[in-house]
């Protein structure tokens, strides 16, 4: 799911649970909102807004971190593929190939994005990114060092060079955790009873009308972010590619 559509649906389900509040208050016998009536319902839904709140930002957090992480990952990367092409270029045009590999490589990843979802995708002849990796692999496996610095510099490429798959790997194994639904669902559940609250205590006018949809568009916009950011390759606020793109010029250089 979207983090747009999430948002909004969020925004639903918190504007229908106010509308209810509001329609439910003018029903009631007016001695179900008295004062002690009131002083009650605001006890009680002062535990389900502290809560919601701790939730909400235990979710920013664990989105923030996500997000924080994948870029991390994202400039590690690039410095390895360019570390990787630099230890090649050492050990001499033999490696001329791999090299050129390993290009195609970073441009099939630009241009089909940096997600679990589309590294490992074949596209006609082109193979999954993890083919492409253990051709390069496969290219200075099959090298014939002459003396004792290719020893050592074909040993470093295939350290390197494992180093970026297991970034590879780690992308897919971690991909598709995104947010944990049965507590997002749960805190949506949570603020839909407080903001069905608001709508029972508050008087229909129009200042608390708008203050309530400034509100309900607030936390709307909060669940937007969290969803957002924990999918930080994909969506407004993404990480972006500039490590790659910085990388790629610099690959296939003497």
């Amino acid at each position: 799911m979207s983090s747009l559509l999430l948002g909004g649906l969020v925004f639903v389900f918190l504007s229908a649970a106010t509308s209810i509040g509001l329609l439910v208050r003018d029903r009631l016998p007016d001695h179900h909102l008295n004062a002690e009536s009131k002083d009650a319902i605001r006890l009680a839904t002062a535990v389900v807004g502290t809560l919601s709140a701790l939730a909400l930002g235990l979710l920013i957090a664990s989105a923030k971190t996500t997000y924080d992480n994948a870029e991390v990952e994202m400039r590690t990367a690039a410095a390895r593929v360019l570390l990787l092409d630099r230890v090649m270029a050492q050990y001499g045009p033999e490696t001329d190939t791999a090299r050129q590999l390993l290009r195609e490589l970073i441009e099939k990843r630009l241009g089909r994005g940096w997600s679990a979802e589309t590294t490992d995708e074949a596209s006609g002849k082109a193979l999954g990114e993890y083919q492409d990796i253990e051709a390069v692999q496969g290219d200075l496996r099959s090298l014939s060092p002459r003396d004792a610095v290719q020893r050592s510099l074909q040993a470093r490429a295939l350290d390197v060079s494992g180093m970026v798959a297991e970034t590879h790997w780690l992308l897919v194994e971690s991909g598709k955790e995104g947010l944990p639904w049965a507590f997002l669902a749960v805190l949506v559940c949570w603020l839909s009873l407080l903001f069905a609250t608001f709508g029972l205590q508050a008087p229909a006018n129009l200042t608390v009308l708008s203050i309530l949809l400034v509100c309900t568009l607030s936390v709307a916009g909060a669940v937007f972010l969290i969803s957002d950011m924990a999918n930080p390759y994909v969506g407004l606020i993404r990480v972006w590619d500039a490590p790659l793109q910085s990388t790629i010029e610099r690959l296939g250089k003497p």
